[in-house]
């Protein structure tokens, strides 16, 4: 056990130093200790079972017909149902609906709810039953332009007419009702047809009969509905609310129907989240009560805090976990977390920079539309370095090449990575020292014929909250600088807030480079591909590549890539035929190898939180790469112990095979 630990230090000691060397060896087994037991049961925590968590980055809404926000909806994926959850192993299961059928070419859905399920206020008053109309309630909100819903691209193309409704709205909204007809620059509003709610694919048939009409055949659709936009919502409190709905403000200001209620609500103080005791399924539910503590330094006290007892998780900083590892005590309380597929990290280069002057953004425009710039820094980012800080052991476990990870999606048998278009990606390091010199040479002499100035200052941001970014962002800009030279580029790494990094970031235009993540949405390739569309969700604002032609900084050789981009976006979207799913993956890897081709994003890797201490099971908890499942505490138990290493693998390892099995029974 004390050469494993010893080994694990080294290599992460390794990393820490900003060593461009491979980290140490990937199979440090334990010789002398016994062989961790799997059982999930093993030390569940006896009487009340209360789960404590120290957080530093707030909630900016409750309101999750609103929010696409993961730091958001985690609080209403514990406090509302969907019609749909999954198990430990990624079966779908029922939930609100207890039932549900498609037609014939899977353009009709029919969901059957469940009876007797209650929405209940915070205290776990009696409010009124839930019923098929408060998915069409929702739907009407969460596409009614005036409401300014980000998670409402979740409707688009998929739920029919839902789009055409949400465009009229807007269109009334800016014509305000049809009376302007050109907008407060002068410019005309063009008038748009009208759509009545009426005509958007949701209806009640009764109480408990819900049916979904699709905008084109959609197999995957049951999948969508466990995203936050799909959950029900109470019409009358929806009404009385007004404004006020979701208000992250204090726990009256939604109502519950799932596995718990937000008991209290102080804004940078606590949340406290208590069992629902007249939840449907309560006897699923193993945490009685969850006690949420802020403090804005919660990454530097959480582990110190979790040795007193006092939280029953906590991420480890690479500094601080080198010490741990070689302490027996502490040892014995660390784990890895478990990567994850649902969630994809890519640099991703801003094409409208709206930083400060001092930071020469006008010639970072000239640097990031000229594509041998790109591809230099893309070639010199070594992956496996910069991911040791997270993995020392195994960092290349977490290197993904694509943003479709692997093992996400398949059809006919072949994973989509695998797919002819991905498949030479996937299957290479991009790290190449030799073509990222090579494309430096060709970028230095292009940006010089156009006026550029070196070192080309790149402006990288990280959020302070995130354990680890800084660090990794420290790794980079040495590795870059020192494989491109600083005569070439100047890495400029600066903290944003914790709180709200990505409106005041990412959605600001406030970076050059920048690692940025997306969430898999529902169990299709278009998913990935959200990001790097033009609207909704703003998720334009990852790269703002979707910019006017009036705000424009791309070149044309920029634009034209974008416009190849949607133009094979478009081919892969309208394939939906049961019959086109294999022609319909071949489509959509191919607008996923075009912008990796033209290094307008950098794939970087799956999700982890790296090492942790922690008291919960990760493994029985519900799964499922994409939607809200990992974000819920239904089916978990605490330990009486911390999760360490040894009973990590041993759990992983009966997990997959589990699993395997699991999917197969269930004909996924």
């Amino acid at each position: 056990m004390k050469k494993s630990k010893r080994i694990l230090a080294l290599a992460l000691t390794a990393a820490m130093a900003l060593s461009l060397a491979a980290c140490g060896p990937k199979e440090p087994a334990p010789a002398e200790s016994k062989a961790a037991e799997p059982a999930v049961s093993q030390g569940a925590a006896s009487g009340e079972a209360v789960y404590r968590y120290l957080y530093s980055s707030e909630v900016q809404t409750f309101n999750y017909l609103y929010t696409g926000t993961q730091n958001d909806f985690q609080m209403s994926a514990n406090c509302v149902d969907c019609l749909v959850e999954y198990d430990s192993y990624g079966v779908m299961i029922p939930s609100l609906a207890e039932s549900w059928e498609p037609n014939d070419d899977n353009t009709e859905w029919t969901f059957h709810i469940r009876k007797g399920v209650k929405w209940v206020d915070y205290t776990g008053k009696e409010v009124a039953e839930v019923t098929a109309n408060d998915w069409v309630t929702a739907a009407k909100w969460v596409n009614t332009a005036e409401n300014e819903a980000s998670n409402q691209y979740m409707y688009d193309g998929i739920v029919k007419n839902a789009q055409a409704y949400y465009d009229y709205t807007a269109y009334l909204l800016e014509s305000e009702n049809g009376t302007k007809t050109v907008d407060g620059e002068g410019n005309p509003i063009e008038p748009v047809d009208e759509v009545k709610f009426e005509d958007v694919g949701v209806k009640a048939v009764d109480d408990y009969t819900l049916v979904y009409t699709m905008e084109q055949p959609c197999s995957y659709f049951p999948s969508v509905l466990s995203y936050d936009s799909y959950m029900p919502v109470y019409e009358p409190f929806l009404t009385e609310m007004g404004d006020k709905f979701g208000a992250a403000t204090g726990p009256d200001t939604i109502l519950y129907n799932g596995a718990f209620l937000m008991a209290e609500f102080a804004p940078q103080d606590h949340r406290t989240l208590v069992k629902n005791p007249t939840y449907w399924d309560k006897d699923n539910v193993f945490i009685d009560r969850m006690e949420w503590r802020y403090n804005s330094t919660a990454s530097t006290l959480g582990p110190e805090q979790f040795v007193r007892g006092e939280v029953d998780y906590t991420e480890l900083d690479a500094a601080l976990l080198t010490s741990w590892l070689q302490d027996d005590a502490k040892y014995e309380m660390v784990s890895p977390s478990r990567p994850s597929v649902a969630y994809s990290y890519f640099y991703t280069f801003n094409f409208e920079p709206r930083f400060d002057a001092s930071l020469e953004p006008d010639n970072w425009v000239l640097a990031v539309n000229n594509e041998n710039f790109r591809k230099s820094i893309m070639f010199a980012l070594d992956r496996v370095n910069a991911l040791a800080i997270q993995d020392p052991q195994n960092p290349e476990s977490l290197v993904n090449n694509t943003v479709t990870p692997a093992t996400f999606a398949s059809a006919e048998g072949l994973d989509f990575t695998q797919y002819p278009a991905l498949k030479a990606i996937t299957e290479r390091d991009s790290f190449n020292k030799d073509l990222a010199l090579d494309h430096k040479a060709k970028a230095k002499e292009e940006l010089t014929a156009a006026g550029a100035s070196f070192p080309v200052k790149v402006y990288m941001r990280y959020n302070p909250s995130t354990t680890n970014w800084d660090k990794e962002c420290q790794i980079v800009e040495q590795q870059l600088e020192g494989l491109l030279g600083t005569d070439y580029i100047d890495i400029i790494v600066e903290a944003g807030p914790s709180t709200g990094f990505l409106a005041s970031v990412r959605r600001a235009g406030d970076f050059g480079l920048m690692k940025c993540n997306w969430g898999a949405d529902y169990a299709d390739p278009q998913t990935w591909t959200d990001p790097f569309a033009p609207s909704g969700s703003g998720n334009n604002t990852y790269n703002f590549m979707h910019t006017s032609a009036e705000m424009t900084s791309k070149s044309a050789e920029t634009q034209a890539i974008v416009d190849e981009y949607m133009a094979l976006l478009d081919t892969a979207k309208a394939l939906t035929a049961v019959d086109e799913l294999a022609d319909r993956y071949t489509a959509f890897a191919e607008a996923e190898a075009h912008l990796i081709d033209h290094a307008v994003i950098i794939p970087f890797s799956i999700s982890t939180s790296g090492y942790v201490a922690t008291r919960l099971n990760p493994f029985e908890g519900q799964y499922a790469p994409y939607g809200l499942a990992l974000q819920r505490f239904k089916y978990q138990h605490l330990l009486d112990t911390p999760m360490n290493m040894e009973q990590f693998e041993t759990l992983n390892a009966q997990w997959q095979t589990d699993r395997a099995a699991a999917l197969e029974a269930a004909g996924q």
